[in-house]
């Protein structure tokens, strides 16, 4: 199953590296192994290394870091004492203001419960203009404002999130199909699945968030 995520691999070659959980699992470490450049929140730096990656560059208010790591990396820290955002959004920024504008992040869940869903809306309000995906260890996180196809395999779990009640959302190749449906919580189209090697979301007017388990 890991091949239907090929395209992606290709297509994200930055990698912003948060401090939740540690990456595992073939698809997260398959996206760090591709990356041209990992970008380190702060405090991850010292996960990072022990899963075998280096950072190209590390991001924060550096108050998480050791003071050995940062004297090691010292060349490549960006530090940002701004208290109006967090690290992962100074590492988002970061990437904008260098034009990284296709990024993976990983690491952004796992841990706190409230942290999870924090750094899921951080990522949806960049997703308005930056490519993003959130990949965690059971599955990946897409942004949408248009209709896509996704790669999948038969019985993959698939979950769709509405974040516009004025949205119109058409699903074809699931389990559960919908025909130009608007969604009025945001629970109403998750718990679906694949039933083949893909599956397309048409949305009008609307944003959108699809979860795919591995």
């Amino acid at each position: 199953m890991n091949c239907i995520f090929e395209e992606e691999y290709k297509h994200y070659k930055t990698v912003i590296v948060a401090n939740g959980e540690v990456p595992e699992g073939e698809v997260p470490l398959t996206f760090l192994r591709g990356a041209e450049r990992i970008i380190c929140c702060d405090g991850a730096v010292e996960k990072l290394l022990k899963i075998g990656f280096e950072p190209t560059a590390i991001v924060g208010d550096c108050d998480s870091i050791s003071e050995e790591l940062y004297d090691r990396f010292k060349d490549i820290v960006v530090a940002d004492k701004s208290t109006e955002y967090n690290d992962l959004q100074k590492s988002l920024k970061y990437c904008k203001s260098n034009n990284y504008n296709s990024v993976a992040v990983v690491g952004a869940n796992g841990l706190r419960e409230d942290h999870n869903l924090a750094n899921l809306a951080i990522l949806e309000m960049y997703a308005s203009d930056m490519d993003l995906l959130m990949v965690g260890n059971k599955g990946i996180f897409s942004f949408i404002t248009d209709s896509h196809t996704f790669a999948s395999y038969p019985n993959q779990a698939i979950s769709i999130f509405s974040l516009d009640s004025q949205a119109i959302f058409t699903f074809k190749g699931l389990k559960y199909p919908v025909s130009r449906r608007q969604f009025r919580h945001l629970w109403e189209g998750s718990l679906n699945a694949a039933l083949g090697d893909s599956f397309t979301i048409e949305i009008e007017g609307g944003r959108g968030i699809i979860y795919r388990c591995y």
